[in-house]
C-alpha cells in the first residue's frame, strides 16, 4: 500500500512546490511525487499527459491518490468522472487536499455510492466551470489589452521610420515592388502594407517608438 501526490503545473506561475508544502502541511506522507509540467488540463487527458500516465501503471488495489484538488486531473466534466471512478474501481483511494474530500470504492451501499457519485460529478463539474470562465477572462483581458497599444503593440513591424520614407520615395518614382523590397531590405507584404496602408504603417511605427 502506497502513497502518491499527483501535481499537474500548466504555467510558470504556478509551483510545484507549493502544491507539495500544501499537501504535507494537511499531514500527507508521500512514497512517491508524481507531476506533469506545462500541461494543460483542458486539451490533455490525464492518461496522455507523460506523468499522468505512470498513475495508471503504479497505482494498485490500496493504494492512495493525493491530489491539489479534481482539476489536477483534469478539466473536464467526462474526463474528471472518468479517471476517478476507474481509480476508485481498482481500489485506490482519492484525497484532495483542497476541501479535503476522499473518495474510494469501498461502500457497497447503493444510495452512499449515488451520493458520492453525485458528489464526483459535481466537483467535475464545477473544475470545468472554472476553466470556461478563465478562458473567457483570458479573452476579455487580451481584448482589453489589444485595445490599449501600451499594454498590447502586438507584432513588431520590420521596417522603421527611415525604410517607409525610403519605400515611398521609391514609389514615387515607379520601380516596381519587387525592386524596392530587395533594395530596402524588407518582404514583399512589407512593401505593399507601407504602400496601401499609410495610417496602420504610421500608428505602429508610435506603437513602437520606431
Amino acid at each position: 500500500m502506497a502513497t502518491f501526490f499527483y501535481a499537474r503545473v500548466s504555467t510558470t506561475e504556478q509551483v510545484l512546490d507549493h502544491q507539495v508544502d500544501q499537501a504535507q502541511a494537511a499531514g500527507f506522507v508521500f512514497d512517491e511525487i508524481i507531476a506533469d509540467h506545462g500541461v494543460s488540463g483542458i486539451q490533455h487527458k490525464l492518461e496522455d499527459r507523460p506523468e499522468g500516465r505512470r498513475l495508471f501503471d503504479k497505482l494498485r488495489y490500496g493504494d492512495h491518490l493525493v491530489v491539489r484538488w479534481v482539476d489536477r486531473l483534469g478539466r473536464n466534466y467526462e474526463d474528471v468522472t472518468d479517471v476517478i471512478r476507474h481509480f476508485i474501481r481498482s481500489g485506490v483511494t482519492i484525497h484532495t487536499i483542497i476541501n479535503n474530500m476522499e473518495f474510494d470504492g469501498a461502500t457497497d451501499d447503493p444510495v452512499q455510492q449515488a451520493v458520492r457519485d453525485a458528489l464526483i460529478g459535481f466537483l467535475a463539474a464545477t473544475a470545468e466551470a472554472q476553466a470556461e470562465a478563465q478562458k473567457v477572462a483570458q479573452k476579455a483581458g487580451i481584448k482589453a489589452a489589444k485595445n490599449d497599444p501600451r499594454k498590447y503593440p502586438g507584432r513588431k513591424p520590420t521596417f522603421d521610420r527611415q525604410s517607409v520614407r525610403t519605400v515611398n520615395d521609391l514609389l514615387s518614382t515607379g520601380i516596381n515592388i519587387s525592386a524596392i523590397a530587395r533594395q530596402v531590405g524588407l518582404s514583399r507584404q512589407a512593401v505593399m502594407r507601407i504602400r496601401d496602408d499609410a495610417e496602420g504603417v504610421e500608428e505602429a511605427l508610435q506603437r513602437w517608438g520606431l
